[in-house]
């Protein structure tokens, strides 16, 4: 049976915005997401907008989706989840880039970048924190380094390998 443009996109979207809420849960569950640097493991799925348009809405919705379900202010729901989607959709752009000069390097660094500096101005405005920003600038940006940048390359090294199978046209 062939699917439409339409259905597999969507498809798509629902599959990794459920992934990014797994490995979200996972990380909540065994406490990652806790203390100063934090992991969220769904992170390494910001290289996937290199690979398919989909990517992009499904990272914003798994990331609004994890965020609501484990219990996050709504204002951080919102604005976590739209530099998501800013990070998401520079990806997608530079995916050409991406894959003919600078590899797996460059695609989870639009991620890494934006949740580092603007991660921490929403948590100190939903949540109050006082005077943190070098520090949250700093601990947020060690998470998504070793989760998008560490554990994105190695995903962006699997798919890449896998490319064909995984995404057949």
């Amino acid at each position: 049976m062939k699917l439409s443009q339409r259905t597999k996109f969507l498809t798509e979207s629902a599959l990794i915005a459920a992934i990014y809420v797994v490995l979200t849960m996972i990380s909540f569950a065994f406490g990652l997401d806790k203390g100063v640097i934090q992991l969220r493991l769904s992170e390494c799925l910001a290289v996937l907008p290199a690979f398919t348009p989909a990517a992009v809405p499904g990272l914003a919705l798994g990331c609004a989706l994890a965020s609501f379900l484990s219990g996050a202010h709504l204002l951080d729901v919102l604005l976590g989840s739209l530099v998501t989607l800013v990070a998401a959709e520079i990806c997608y752009l530079l995916r050409g880039a991406i894959h003919r000069r600078f590899g797996a390097l460059l695609a989870p660094l639009p991620n890494i970048v934006l949740n580092a500096v603007f991660i921490p101005m929403v948590l100190i405005w939903v949540y109050q924190v006082p005077d943190a920003y070098p520090f949250l600038l700093l601990t947020v940006g060690i998470g998504e380094i070793l989760a998008s940048g560490v554990l994105g390359v190695l995903l962006f090294f699997i798919v890449r390998r896998n490319f064909s199978s995984l995404w057949r046209t």
